[in-house]
């Protein structure tokens, strides 16, 4: 007969406690697909602040909001969007035409989304990546100018501003100089459009490696000859965006800070303030 000490069993809890000590901070959440890549140079697409702690409803209620203008200014894009969603979801009894349709569904290409929503490390921030045909710039100036005309949208309560990124590469090496050059040409270089007069607004998260006045000072060298700094008076106004290893950049019109600087929730409370002061008072 065995006298030695008998081993205690584990309850569930001791069992698996190992475990979650040794799994506990390194459990990371991530997006399904290419969502879960993050931003990378190449990309064109639009950046977001918001609410603290409200970037999910923030994401779905700019996803409406985008795919509803989208449909709207693209609408060829648009509708082969959506019949591939059509496709993909409709049911069928027939067992072989379902099979058919998978089969056809692998040969074919996936219609890619306009707006692909890059899921960050950041607090308060959102980056949708675009595709052909949005054009960041003009598309957020669409929507931008139809909420200080007094267009009420559904939600995007906790959507605060909206940044258009024409492009995006890496903030080291000639990553600046090259998306500079690709971004101003159409709007500085050209003969006709000598005598400018512009201005340069950097916007930095969570990059040490270079500093506002840098980035302002190559910017400004690229811009080319011809043109004037003007702080307020601009007729163009470029934003640069850092963060982390990236950096992006757009041009913007002149009404940029009349609309806010794209801000909605400052557009609607505006829009809100007007309203009040025209009614009448009984």
């Amino acid at each position: 007969m065995d006298t030695g000490p008998k081993k205690r069993k584990a309850g569930p809890e001791q069992r698996d406690g190992g475990n979650r000590k040794r799994s506990k901070g390194k459990q990371k959440w991530t997006m399904p697909g290419a969502e879960a890549r993050g931003i990378q140079p190449g990309d064109v697409g639009i950046w977001v602040t918001c609410a603290m702690n409200k970037e999910a409803p923030s994401v779905a209620d700019l996803r409406n909001l985008f795919e509803k203008y989208a449909s709207q200014l693209y609408k060829d894009a648009s509708t082969a969007e959506a019949a591939e969603g059509e496709e993909s979801g409709a049911s069928d009894v027939d067992i072989e035409s379902e099979i058919k349709k998978e089969v056809e569904g692998i040969r074919k290409p996936k219609v890619e989304p306009l707006f692909k929503n890059v899921k960050l490390s950041g607090q308060c921030l959102i980056f949708f990546k675009t595709r052909s045909p949005v054009e960041p710039v003009s598309f957020l100036h669409k929507i931008c100018q139809d909420t200080a005309d007094g267009v009420e949208h559904q939600r995007c309560r906790f959507v605060k501003r909206l940044t258009p990124l024409s492009a995006i590469g890496k903030v080291a090496g000639s990553g600046l100089k090259d998306i500079a050059t690709q971004v101003l040409a159409p709007h500085f270089h050209a003969p006709e459009q000598s005598g400018k007069k512009f201005a340069i607004r950097v916007n930095i998260r969570n990059n040490k490696q270079i500093s506002r006045d840098e980035i302002i000072q190559q910017v400004a060298s690229l811009v080319g000859k011809g043109h004037k700094v003007d702080l307020s008076g601009y007729d163009l106004l470029i934003l640069v965006e850092v963060y982390q290893s990236l950096v992006g950049m757009s041009v913007v019109g002149s009404d940029y800070d009349s609309l806010k600087k794209y801000n909605l929730a400052e557009l609607r409370d505006n829009t809100i303030t007007k309203d009040q002061k025209e009614v009448p008072e009984g």
